[in-house]
């Protein structure tokens, strides 16, 4: 082996050497978070026509319909004009408030497509991208400290449509915070579209209980109409096994190879998203066209697993491979773990990398 050659097989000055995640600490501006409020880059082309019902399951069939119909609804002038003005009622004579409900709430587990549907739903409404927002519930409360509260209503309330995916219902004070937002927003005539998590201890049987959501907003409960999307995770029909895990040296060598791959130690990872905000994650993964991880091992404790379920969301998001060795992706967490109250977001983080993790297998092949 000549002295520029690696014990992995690889020439550092033959290939470039890949990108490390764990070298980056990007610090992203308040108006790229507004301006990145749309559906992510694996949801971009997305409508109603591309989600697949199940036959087995005619309650997503029934979903299409109503939000066809509730997205045609949505044309014509602002409810209430929208302006700032009226926002903090400085108009003439009282506003009126939006009679009827005003928002919809997609409930099904993970995996049956309300992400899809609720994108679907952005683009299907009739309005410039400007005045339509999507994002999840964590993006949102990192808008408001961004902003302040005042800043983001004044913000979004000229908005036609706001989509909030996987709404927390795990931290009253967040709960709290944003259901005073979405009555700010829903009394300036801004629709609402939500997706939510289950309440910690609330088990269920793999799908998330509308019961909890609306009675956690509280009085904005009678402007949601509840939609319930019955039917398996769609990643796992008629898929194949994940893929078993690489070595070491195929995961290296294949990082080497791959223009844009990034190549970190997974415990250093975890270490290093203890110092990045998890508003950044989307940002940290600027660029990156392939992860690929060493030494993948059962995470330590639940704040760095929930760390970790944003950035498995983030990568899924905007497709990027994971290619790996050490442990599945499935022994990634206890069994206290996928028993306790953040079972689904453990599950939905396992189901995602399993997907990217089957998307990486071809780089190894090429």
């Amino acid at each position: 082996m000549s002295s520029s050659t690696t014990a992995s097989g690889i020439d550092p000055i033959a290939e470039a050497a890949p990108l490390s995640l764990c070298a980056r600490e990007p610090h992203v501006p308040a108006d790229r978070l507004v301006a990145e409020m749309v559906p992510p880059p694996r949801f971009d082309s997305v409508r109603f026509s591309t989600y697949i019902p199940d036959p087995n399951q005619p309650s997503q069939t029934e979903a299409v319909h109503v939000l066809e119909g509730f997205a045609a609804g949505l044309g014509g002038a602002h409810a209430v004009g929208g302006g700032k003005r009226k926002l903090f009622g400085f108009g003439k004579g009282p506003k009126k408030a939006p009679v009827g409900p005003r928002g919809v709430y997609l409930d099904g587990g993970y995996g049956v497509g309300k992400t899809h549907l609720l994108a679907s739903l952005w683009h299907a409404t009739p309005a410039e991208p400007a005045l339509k927002a999507f994002g999840t519930f964590v993006e949102l409360t990192n808008l408001v400290g961004a902003l302040g509260f005042q800043k983001t209503v004044q913000t979004l309330s000229g908005h036609r449509l706001l989509c909030i995916d996987e709404f927390e219902l795990d931290d009253p004070g967040d709960t709290v915070l944003v259901s005073t937002l979405l009555g700010k927003l829903v009394d300036a005539g801004v629709a609402l579209a939500a997706t939510s998590n289950t309440l910690p201890g609330k088990l269920g049987e793999g799908r998330f209980a509308a019961a909890d959501f609306l009675r956690e907003i509280q009085g904005l409960s009678a402007r949601f109409r509840p939609l319930r999307i019955d039917g398996e995770d769609y990643r796992h029909r008629g898929l194949p096994e994940a893929p078993a895990p690489f070595s070491d040296e195929q995961v290296t060598k294949t990082a080497y190879a791959t223009a844009g791959a990034s190549l970190d130690d997974f415990p250093h990872l975890l270490d290093h998203l203890a110092r990045v905000h998890p508003s950044r994650y989307g940002a940290l993964t600027d660029g990156v066209a392939a992860v690929c991880l060493t030494d993948v091992q059962p995470v330590p404790d639940q704040s760095t697993a929930l760390r970790l379920v944003v950035l498995a969301d983030r990568l899924y998001d905007r497709e990027v491979p994971v290619l790996a060795s050490g442990m599945p992706f499935d022994k990634l967490f206890s069994e206290e773990m996928l028993n306790g109250g953040y079972r689904k977001k453990y599950f939905r983080a396992i189901s995602r990398l399993t997907a990217l993790a089957r998307d990486a297998k071809g780089l190894v092949e090429a």
